[in-house]
Formats: C-alpha cells, structure tokens, sequence
C-alpha cells in the first residue's frame, strides 16, 4: 500500500526529515491549484478520487475490463487503436488542416502549436508518411485527425491510399463529425483501406442535427468495418448519453469512447455559464504533458463509469471504452522513460510506466543501509546533502523488520542540453510491512 501524500496526509507522516522533502512537492501543487484558480474556474470542494476508485473496484471480474493502471475501463470490445495509444509503440497520428466549421466548447485545438497557421496551411502528409515509413517501418497504426478532415476530401482519401502502400497491415483510422459524410466518400475510403471510422457527437446538438448524425453513422456501417463515436462525456448528462448508447447499440456499431471533459485552458466563459468545476485533484502526477486537452473536469468521469455500469446492467453489445485524462498520457511517459540504460536502483514501472525508487531519510539510515550491506546488496545511493538513502523498491521486502517510512519517488526523463537527465516528480509513502512491488508500482 502507497499513501498518496497529499497537503491533507503531509502531517501524518513521522519523519521529519521525509515529511520535509515530501513537502516540497506538495507545495508545488498547491502553488499549480492556485494557477487554475486564475484560470477562472473554481475547483471542486471535495476530492472524489476514492469514490472513483471505490467505482472502478466494483467492475473488477465483473463484465468491464480494467486496464491501463486503472485509467482505461472497457465492456465488450476496445479499438485496437485504443490499445496500442497506451505506449504509443508504432502509432501516429497526422493532421491536414486544423481548419473546422464547427466552434466546440470544448475544443482543445487552439492549444496546438501553429494553431493559427494551420486552420490557413494544409501539411504534407504525404511527404510525414514517406518520411515516417523510412524512420518507423514497423508502424502498425495510423490516423487522421484535424480540424475536419472531410472539409479536404481529396487529400483525406490521397492520405489513406498512400497509407495503405506504404503501411499496407497498418490499421488506419479517420476522425470526423460526420457533417461531410456521404456515399461517396464513404465508397473512396473504403476502397483506400480504411479500418475504422470515429464520428463526433455533440450533446448541445440533441434537439437539431443529432439525428442527421445517426444517419450518417448508419451509412458508414455499410463501407468502413469498425465504425465509432468518440466524444467528451458532460457532466449531469447521464439520462441523456443512455439514450445515445441505446441508439448507438441498435446501430451496431464497434462501440463508443467515453472521453473524460477537459477545459482546454481557452473559452473560461463558457465553462462557468454551464457552472463545471476543475477535478479537486486534477493529476495524480503533476508534470507538462504533452497533451493539449487541458484540465479534467469534476462530473465527467463519474457520469463515464455510471454509463459502463448501465451498459453492463442492459446488456449493450456495442463496446463502451471509458478514456480518462490520465489514460491519455501513459503514451507519452512511456516514451520518454522506455529504452534507455537506467541505474540499477531505478525500477521502470509497468502500471504508469514513471520510474521508481525507494527512499528512506535522516535517522533511519543507518538501520536500512546496514541491512542492505548484509543482503551484499550495493546499488544504493546516499545523498549527504538530502540526507537520504536511495535503492530499488524490490529491496523493501527485506526491511520488514523496521518500523520506519519509506518514500517511493515518482521520475520521468528528460533531454536537456543533449543530456538525459532523471527528474524527480512526486514522492509518496509507504512502510515495509505493506508494499507490495507487484500491485504499488
């Protein structure tokens, strides 16, 4: 068992020394909660993360699929393409355009590099798959996003026939609205090779073009093989997204992914008009991900596991993949802690893929490193200015007898100057007598 140190836990822990260090980095997150605090947003009152967690405890061998270390929960059946964005291995994703005629709330887009430039500028995606086919041959997963992809329909169709040559095994995906969806460009991308399909809904769109969705969605069953809806789940809508389940279901498509809503950091106005609040704890690791979605929003995962429960109680056939946040980006830290030579006390964990260490300070130092010395264990690190003792987390087992507080430190890698340098993140706690290195890291 971890103890996620919190402001709320930083008391409980005995140390002083560790409750100091521990300290500094929950100080870090109170100072990032008072940055959104500028945002405009309000923040929840009451940290939800147990209830959520006590949610996704009932699922286990229940029907849904927990997975991703918790992040990722799905019933029936999951993209392929799903699967493969948990490590980001062979995957890539590609825009022509940022341009859209749709104006989403929600929208992440503008947080995109040269967002401006790209809803004027079309990319060489032809040139980004010859060059990724001569870097990545191996890719086994391709996608167009945008912007909307359909609003350039020759060049969407001229990226899927060129995917289907360069990566003939690859499965290829297109995201869209669906506004620009007809029979023709249906029976194009089908004769590209297209796999799979992923249309938008918007909620606000219920009383208008929902239907005309529907419509279009049921068209593409007839052309593409996996046929998709992917869209951020509103808060309070839980009697509403039941009903699109259930008409979703009766169109027998592959599934749907419920995606966790996020403020995109842009448009606070229309975010406070609906009165949605930031998650209470917005990261379980704060760092700079990649990502643009923004910020988690209090509701949404809740109402997205009290949809898969109803899929589950009803009996839906279509898959229901829940996508949270922080299931978004597991790819990226993958990425940058993968493949390289680490210390031997660094542990590379499989459950979020951060990299691992234990750490004890101040007093009970001694104790520790006179028990690892016996064990001819030898690639601990103490750092005198830290006054701590660093070593593998699977050498906790063997301190059993100490009644002392261990921190388990949280990393990524980093490049920085040409140098990859290892950066601390978090630390949390935990004691000898309840670690368990399989289950906690």
């Amino acid at each position: 068992m971890i103890i996620d140190v919190t402001e709320n836990k930083l008391h409980e822990i005995k140390n002083p020394v560790l409750r100091e260090y521990a300290g500094k980095y929950v100080s870090i997150y109170k100072d990032f909660l008072t940055y959104i605090n500028e945002t405009g947003l309000e923040k929840e009152t009451e940290d939800t993360t147990a209830q959520v967690a006590e949610k996704i405890e009932k699922f286990r061998n229940k029907g849904p699929v927990v997975r991703n270390g918790d992040k990722s929960i799905y019933l029936n059946r999951i993209s392929p393409s799903c699967l493969a964005c948990q490590t980001g291995v062979g995957s890539s994703t590609f825009f022509i355009s940022l341009k859209c005629h749709r104006d989403c709330f929600y929208c992440f887009n503008p947080n995109q590099e040269n967002y401006d430039y790209y809803r004027q500028n079309i990319r060489d995606t032809i040139k980004e798959l010859e060059d990724l086919r001569k870097t990545c041959p191996q890719t086994s997963h391709l996608a167009l996003t945008g912007g909307e992809p359909l609003l350039f329909k020759p060049e969407t169709v001229n990226f899927f026939d060129h995917a289907h040559q360069l990566f003939p095994a690859a499965h290829t995906r297109l995201y869209t609205s669906g506004d620009h969806v007809d029979r023709e460009i249906l029976a194009d991308l089908q004769k590209s090779g297209l796999k799979e399909i992923r249309f938008s809904i918007r909620m606000h769109d219920l009383s208008s073009g929902h239907r005309h969705t529907y419509d279009k969605i049921a068209l593409a069953r007839e052309y593409i093989p996996n046929v998709m809806v992917e869209m951020p789940v509103l808060p309070g809508t839980l009697d509403e997204m039941k009903d699109v389940l259930l008409e979703l279901d009766k169109l027998e498509i592959f599934g749907i992914n419920l995606l966790e809503l996020c403020f995109p950091l842009n448009n606070p106005t229309a975010f406070k008009e609906r009165n949605y609040k930031i998650k209470a704890r917005p990261f379980l690791v704060l760092y700079d991900y990649w990502y643009a979605g923004g910020l988690p929003i209090a509701g949404s995962e809740t109402v997205s596991l009290d949809l898969i429960e109803f899929s589950h109680r009803v009996s839906l056939k279509l898959g229901v993949h829940y996508c949270s946040l922080e299931n978004k980006h597991t790819g990226q830290v993958y990425k940058q802690n993968t493949g390289h030579h680490l210390p031997k006390r660094v542990y590379f964990s499989q459950r979020d893929y951060f990299l691992k260490t234990a750490k004890v300070f101040g007093e009970d130092i001694p104790a520790v490193k006179k028990i690892l010395d016996k064990n001819g264990y030898i690639d601990y690190f103490q750092n005198l200015e830290l006054d701590s003792l660093e070593f593998h987390p699977n050498q906790i087992s063997s301190l059993k007898k100490l009644e002392i507080e261990i921190g388990i430190s949280t990393s990524v890698i980093e490049t920085r100057e040409k140098e990859q340098v290892i950066r601390e993140l978090k630390v949390d706690v935990t004691t000898p007598q309840t670690f368990r290195l399989s289950k906690d890291v």
